[in-house]
C-alpha cells in the first residue's frame, strides 16, 4: 500500500500552518508514494500509530490495496492504484527530514557543523550526495554523541535513504 498526501496534508505543510506536531509534519513531507511499512517503521515503532491518526484525520490517503497492513481497511483507501512518484519527490522528502535532524541534534550547540550540514543537503541533488551527507552526519553524531547513537540513526536511514545499508557504514567516533 502506497501513501499520498491529500489537499489538507499539502495545506498543513503551506508556509503558516501548523496544527500537527513534527513527527506527525515529518511522515506527511515523507508520504508522496511511500511505501506504509516504510512509514510504518519509523520512530522506533511509532509511526504506524502516527500513520494511523493522519489517515484517519484526513492527511493521507491510500492506493495500491493489494497490500493493506493487518486491521480495518481505512475509510480512505482508493481502488486504482496511483502511478509511481517522481524519485526527486523522494529524494526531497528524504532531505527535509534530513534538514529536520540536523537541527535537532546539532543546531543549539554544534552551529558550525549544523550550517556546514545544511548547506551539504541543499546541495545534494542525488541519492548518491544525499548518501554522502548522511555518512557526514553520522560520523558528528559518532563523535558527539557516540557510536550507539549513530548506529540507531543509520537504521531508521535505512527506510529513508536510497540504497542505504547498515553493514556499508560504521560510524566509530
Amino acid at each position: 500500500m502506497l501513501l499520498y498526501k491529500t489537499t489538507k496534508a499539502h495545506q498543513e505543510l503551506a508556509p503558516g500552518a501548523r496544527s500537527l506536531n513534527l513527527r506527525q509534519r515529518s511522515l506527511l513531507l515523507l508520504a508522496e508514494g511511500t511505501p506504509y511499512m516504510q512509514l510504518a517503521q519509523m520512530y522506533h515503532g511509532q509511526g504506524q500509530a502516527l500513520v494511523g491518526q493522519l489517515l484517519e484525520s484526513g492527511y493521507l490517503e491510500c492506493r495500491n490495496t493489494d497490500a493493506l497492513p493487518p486491521g480495518p481497511a481505512p475509510a480512505t483507501v482508493a481502488p486504482t492504484p496511483a502511478p509511481p512518484a517522481p524519485a526527486a519527490m523522494t529524494l526531497a522528502g528524504t532531505r527535509m527530514y534530513l534538514f529536520d535532524m540536523v537541527e535537532r541534534l546539532f543546531a543549539n550547540r554544534q552551529q558550525l557543523l549544523a550550517d556546514r550540514l545544511r548547506q551539504a543537503l541543499r546541495e545534494a541533488r542525488d541519492a548518491q550526495a544525499l548518501r554522502s551527507v548522511c555518512d557526514s552526519m553520522l560520523n558528528a553524531v559518532a563523535q558527539h554523541a557516540g557510536a550507539e547513537r549513530a548506529t540507531q540513526l543509520s537504521q531508521q536511514l535505512v527506510h529513508l535513504v536510497p540504497d542505504w545499508s547498515l553493514e556499508s557504514h560504521d560510524h566509530a567516533p
